[in-house]
C-alpha cells in the first residue's frame, strides 16, 4: 500500500524512535539484515530480470554483471569485515594527555534517505542501503518512478526480507521526494543529476543535513599514441555500450591523435558487430533508451559534427544504434552535458599534454580513462587529472574492487562509499578520550609560572 505524503513524519518518527531504542546497534541485526538483503536477491533474480527487462530492455548478463554481481560482492564484503570496522580504532595519545587513553568509535548516524536512480535502478537503491545497514542505521529508500517496474518489485520485496522497523521504501515522483525532503534525516544520498543535486543540498541545508552526491560529468578516455588500439577498443565499446551507454561512468568523448582516429574507429567497428553482430539495433543483448524524452535528447545529438560509424535508431523500441562522431566542436551541445546514451564524440588532439589541458579546462569529471603502455604518461595523468574514480587500460572496471572508494569530486558529486569507505560514510566517527586519574599533571592548571611555560613546550 502507499504511503501517503501526509504520513511521512509519522513514518519517520517511528523508524527515529525505533532507531533510539538501540534496535539497530547490535551486530548481530546487521548481519542479519546483510544476509536477508542477499536471500532477496538470490531468491528472487528471476523476477528483478523481469523488471530490469521491462524498463531498460537489460540483457540477462548485464543484469547479473551490472546489477547483481557487484552487491552480492558488497554485501560478503561488509559481512567479512563488519566486526573489525565497528572496533574503536585506537589513536596515539601526546605526553600532555598522559595518562591517557585516545580512539575513535564508529557509531550509527541515525534514519537516513536513500533517493535512487534509473539506470541502474536496483544497484543504485541497494548499493547504498548496505554500508547504512552495515553502519546501523535505519533507512528510508526511495527508488526512481521513471524505472517504474524495478521501483515496484524494490517496494515489494524489501519489506519482505528486512527489518520493516528499520527499513521502509517510499514509492512515488517529484511531490513524494520533494515532501521528502521537507523531513529531517540524518543523512541524505542521492544519485543522479546535478539539477536534482542542487535541490537536494538546498533542502538537506534546512536541516544542517549533511549529504552524499553521487552525480556524473563528461568522463574522458584518452588515447596515447602507443596504445593497443584493439584492446582500447574492445574496452571502449563494452563500457560505452553497457546498458545503452547509460551509465554515469561510461566513456563519454575520447581524445586521440589525428593520424589515430581512423584505425581506432576501424577497430570499434569491428569490436561492435564482434560483440552484438551486423544489425545492432536487433541485438538481444543490447539495451533500450529509458523513455522518449531522454531518447529524442539523445537523437538531436547526431546532428552535432558527423557521424563515422552507427547512426540508425529505432524511434518505436527506443534503440540508438552505437554511434561515433567526428569533427564535433567543444562548443557542440554534445560536449556541454553527460550524454548518458550509446553517442560517443572523437575528437583530436596533439598529444597527451593537450589532452590533459582539455581536461583540466573543464569540470571534474566522474571517472576518467587513459590507455597507454607508457609509464611516464600513467603518472602524468594520475598526477594531474582531478576525478572522482581513474582507470588505465580499461573502463568501468574499478567498480568491482569493494576496497576502492567510490565518488565524485566537484561538479560530479561529494562522498565516497563501497566498502569500508560507505561503511565510514554512515557513521558518525565519535572521538574518545578516557583519562586517568592519577597522577595528576598540574603544569596546565593557574597559577602560571615560566617554569611551566617551558614544561608545556617541551612536552605539548
Amino acid at each position: 500500500m502507499a504511503i501517503e505524503t501526509s504520513e511521512y513524519p509519522a513514518l519517520i518518527d517511528g523508524l527515529r524512535a525505533n532507531f533510539d531504542s538501540g534496535l539497530t546497534r547490535a551486530l548481530d541485526w546487521r548481519r542479519g539484515q546483510l544476509d536477508a538483503l542477499e536471500r532477496m536477491l538470490s531468491e528472487n533474480e528471476e523476477a528483478i530480470g523481469r523488471a530490469l527487462a521491462s524498463d531498460l530492455s537489460k540483457p540477462e548478463q548485464e543484469v547479473l554483471l551490472g546489477e547483481l554481481s557487484l552487491l552480492y560482492s558488497e554485501i560478503r564484503h561488509a559481512r567479512r569485515r563488519l566486526k573489525r570496522w565497528s572496533r574503536p580504532r585506537r589513536v596515539s595519545t601526546p605526553m600532555v594527555g598522559q595518562p591517557g587513553r585516545s580512539w575513535v568509535q564508529p557509531e550509527p548516524l541515525g534514519v537516513v534517505l536513500i533517493i535512487g536512480a534509473w539506470n541502474y535502478p536496483v544497484q543504485l537503491v541497494l548499493s547504498p542501503l548496505i554500508p547504512a545497514l552495515a553502519a546501523g542505521n535505519c533507512a528510508v529508500v526511495k527508488p526512481s518512478e521513471i524505472a517504474a517496474s524495478t521501483a515496484s518489485l524494490m517496494a515489494e520485496l524489501i519489506p519482505r526480507y528486512l527489518d520493516s522497523g528499520a527499513i521502509r521504501v517510499v514509492e512515488g515522483a517529484v511531490e513524494e521526494t520533494t515532501a521528502l525532503l521537507k523531513q529531517r534525516f540524518d543523512h541524505i544520498f542521492y544519485t543522479g543529476g546535478a539539477a536534482v543535486g542542487r535541490i537536494v543540498m538546498r533542502a538537506a541545508a534546512e536541516h544542517l543535513t549533511p549529504i552524499t552526491l553521487e552525480l556524473g560529468g563528461k568522463s574522458p578516455c584518452v588515447i596515447d599514441q602507443d596504445a593497443d588500439l584493439k584492446s582500447a577498443a574492445r574496452r571502449i565499446v563494452w563500457g560505452k555500450c553497457l546498458n545503452a551507454g547509460q551509465t554515469c561512468i561510461a566513456p563519454d568523448y575520447v581524445l586521440v591523435s589525428a593520424e589515430q582516429r581512423e584505425p581506432l574507429i576501424k577497430a570499434m567497428d569491428t569490436e561492435l558487430k564482434a560483440m552484438y553482430g551486423d544489425d545492432l539495433l536487433l541485438s538481444r543483448d543490447y539495451a533500450r533508451i529509458i523513455n522518449r524524452p531522454h531518447f529524442e535528447r539523445l537523437v538531436g545529438y547526431l546532428g552535432n559534427g558527423q557521424v563515422a560509424l552507427g547512426g540508425r535508431f529505432d524511434e518505436s523500441a527506443k534503440r540508438i544504434e552505437p554511434t561515433v562522431l567526428i569533427e564535433v566542436k567543444p562548443d557542440d551541445a554534445v560536449m556541454q552535458e553527460e550524454i548518458f546514451g550509446p553517442v560517443l564524440p572523437v575528437l583530436t588532439v596533439d598529444c597527451i599534454d593537450q589532452a590533459v589541458e582539455f581536461i583540466r579546462e573543464r569540470d571534474k569529471p566522474l571517472a576518467a580513462y587513459l590507455f597507454t603502455r607508457n609509464r611516464g604518461n600513467q603518472r602524468r595523468f594520475i598526477e594531474s587529472i582531478s576525478a572522482g574514480n581513474l582507470c588505465i587500460n580499461d573502463t568501468l572496471m574499478f567498480m568491482s574492487v569493494p576496497e576502492l572508494p567510490f565518488g565524485g569530486v566537484g561538479m560530479s558529486g561529494m562522498g565516497q562509499y563501497h566498502g569500508k569507505a560507505g561503511f565510514d560514510r554512515f557513521s558518525h566517527l565519535k572521538a574518545v578520550m578516557k583519562r586517568a586519574r592519577f597522577p595528576e599533571v598540574t603544569i596546565r592548571f593557574a597559577p602560571y609560572s615560566r617554569l611551566k611555560m617551558r614544561l608545556l613546550k617541551l612536552f605539548g
